[in-house]
């Protein structure tokens, strides 16, 4: 039995990332911060920017977002870890 504990092997690093190919327009949210309310592509999808909190370890913001296609079932991500939506997308 295998006994990993919180540890990042039970989640393969190239599955969280999200390719700027993916989303042509956008810019990473190392670049340019969202606004709340503004919209990110996520490695699971499209959400929406709930709150900005404080610095992640890569010092970028720590975002609070929701999906926009699912329950509001709020999630955290760094804006290094996001793409950001352009300012005239409307989700």
């Amino acid at each position: 039995m295998s006994n990993y504990g919180n540890t990042s092997k039970r989640i393969a690093p190239e599955s969280l990332r999200v390719l700027a190919a993916e989303r042509p327009g956008w810019v990473s949210g190392a670049e340019r911060l969202p606004d709340v309310g503004g919209h990110v592509q996520c490695s699971e999808g499209l959400a929406e920017v709930v709150r900005i909190l404080g610095r992640t370890g890569d010092g970028s913001r720590l975002l609070e977002l929701a999906f926009t296609d699912r329950p509001k079932q709020p999630f955290f991500a760094a804006a290094s870890n996001v793409l950001v939506a352009p300012s005239d997308f409307r989700g």
